[in-house]
């Protein structure tokens, strides 16, 4: 039994909202999840679950990324390893400092909180700018996955849930829900 390929003209396209839809329930479970449960948020199992799937998606979606390109096997892997081992330690660094209270006011001379987010920026923007192999991939990355990364922000959900429970000022938690919408 063979089977021929469908040209991609013929293929009626989705529309893009419809590959949307599961984050609507997705985002409810999770607001529910934390509401009812607050021994999850005194765990900080929430910060770490969401921290571990926006970095799992981030390195999936620039491997799928780089699949899309022309580069050789040796290529893409060397490609991946060099903005995901950099991105790895920069988050490791980062999440050791916020668990051993660094980014506190009094916990050093220097702004390390401004540091940690700007200066891989610095660094980093005008390596990946500069490389050929990041732009093979950016053209050949689709711009919805662009959108789609920001899907971690339904994760923002959880400020209304420390609010609804009490445990956050709605002077707080109203602002930084929106700010993550």
């Amino acid at each position: 039994m063979t089977t021929d390929a469908v040209p991609a003209a013929i293929v009626l396209p989705h529309p893009a909202w419809r590959s949307l839809l599961w984050t609507v329930p997705f985002t409810v479970l999770w607001t529910w999840l934390i509401y009812s449960l607050p021994v999850l948020v005194e765990s900080g199992l929430p910060a770490l679950t969401v921290r571990l799937m926006v970095h799992g998606l981030i390195a999936l979606g620039l491997w799928l990324g780089l699949e899309r390109t022309d580069l050789t096997p040796s290529q893409r892997r060397a490609t991946w390893l060099a903005i995901m081992v950099p991105f790895t330690l920069w988050a490791a660094v980062s999440w050791t400092a916020a668990i051993n209270g660094g980014f506190r006011a009094d916990a050093s001379a220097l702004p390390l909180l401004p540091l940690a987010i700007l200066l891989p920026v610095i660094v980093c923007a005008p390596l990946l700018l500069l490389s050929k192999r990041v732009g093979q991939l950016l053209d050949a990355m689709p711009t919805t996955w662009l959108v789609a990364l920001q899907l971690y922000r339904v994760f923002g959900a959880q400020w209304l849930a420390y609010w609804l429970r009490g445990l956050l000022s709605g002077l707080w938690a109203l602002p930084a829900e929106l700010a993550t919408c």
